[in-house]
């Protein structure tokens, strides 16, 4: 019987989006266009949606994507309606798309809460009112004890998603949260704004304080995971990688070794170290081998074990008091190590 149960898993895990409807709201930033040119080269899928409200990224990534699939549906998360449209037929929604630049968030707080809240629950409603089969959303260190304005949304948006699979009643759809720290290269982050600077002749860089870490990850390791936990998700779970640490002084170094150091001070909003399992939800934190996964607070009428997901993989209770912080992590990256993920 066990036997036969990781047979099942294995055939589903190899043609889980062949023939199937896929939609990616904010599918043009680079998580989108990396998900999308992931999922082309190992799957088959009926159809794969970008849902975004810029026409002209749409554009440019007509030129590179343009299998017969591949569908542009422009529109807002803020858009209800639009999204009841976008969604007919789909069978798994990836929500990518935030306002997620921390300054920005901080002195333009109210369009920050109607993308990452107000969206959020219209991609909850969409997708129950379509029958869409799962729904990830993406999310970030930041929604763990959340000292800025960003993180804070994303953490009401984890806590809106948890709960749809309560609001779905007897419905089939189901919600789960992907959570990961920084994305080397991605669009606003930190490698391209150093990169830039160095490009324009720039002799120093400016670094907000020299103690900073952050939990550095790849895209294509983050869109590896996203497609492992459609997977693994039995509804309700934030799923969060185990991925190593650097060091801000080193990831300088590692970009431009010649240039000097100028302190600026921490930003609005910024932590000198970030946290994707809080120490206060230890007591619903799972260990598994390459991933943690934090289990929701409340209960959907049915018993799930989360210590088992749906692939038949095992984890175990942390340890009381435990956390998962960029500052004591484990894993930290060398200089050596960021350049090569960096080149």
């Amino acid at each position: 019987m066990v036997k036969r149960r990781l047979l099942i898993n294995k055939w589903s895990e190899g043609c889980m989006f062949n023939n199937k409807i896929i939609l990616v709201t904010g599918g043009t930033g680079s998580f989108g266009k990396k998900f999308i040119k992931i999922l082309l080269s190992k799957y088959q899928p009926k159809k794969v949606i970008v849902y975004s409200r810029d026409e002209l990224k749409q554009f440019e990534m007509r030129q590179v994507f343009n299998d017969k699939c591949m569908r542009y549906f422009i529109g807002d998360v803020r858009d209800k309606e639009r999204l009841m449209l976008a969604m007919k037929g789909v069978d798994y929604v990836i929500h990518a798309a935030a306002l997620k630049q921390v300054p920005a968030a901080e002195y333009n707080p109210m369009e920050c809460i109607k993308t990452n809240i107000n969206g959020a629950q219209n991609v909850i409603d969409a997708a129950i009112a379509n029958n869409v089969k799962k729904v990830i959303a993406l999310s970030t260190d930041k929604a763990a004890n959340p000292i800025n304005l960003y993180g804070a949304t994303k953490l009401a948006s984890d806590k809106l998603f948890t709960a749809a699979n309560n609001i779905v009643g007897e419905g089939e759809t189901r919600f789960a949260v992907v959570r990961y720290g920084n994305v080397v290269g991605s669009r606003g982050s930190v490698v391209p704004f150093f990169k830039g600077l160095i490009e324009r002749g720039a002799t120093e860089l400016p670094i907000t304080d020299e103690r900073m870490t952050r939990f550095w990850l790849k895209l294509e390791d983050g869109v590896e995971f996203v497609l492992k936990n459609f997977q693994r998700m039995q509804g309700g779970e934030i799923f969060i990688p185990k991925i190593p640490s650097m060091r801000i002084l080193d990831l300088a170094k590692a970009i431009a070794p010649n240039a000097k150091i100028k302190v600026i001070g921490i930003r609005p909003g910024e932590k000198l170290h970030e946290v994707m399992c809080p120490s206060d939800l230890y007591y619903e934190t799972v260990e598994f081998p390459d991933h943690f996964v934090i289990k929701p607070s409340i209960e959907f009428g049915v018993n799930i074990d989360y210590t088992t997901n749906a692939l038949g993989e095992h984890g175990h209770m942390v340890a009381d008091g435990f956390d998962y912080n960029s500052g004591n992590n484990p894993h930290f990256l060398t200089v050596e190590e960021l350049k090569e993920m960096n080149s």
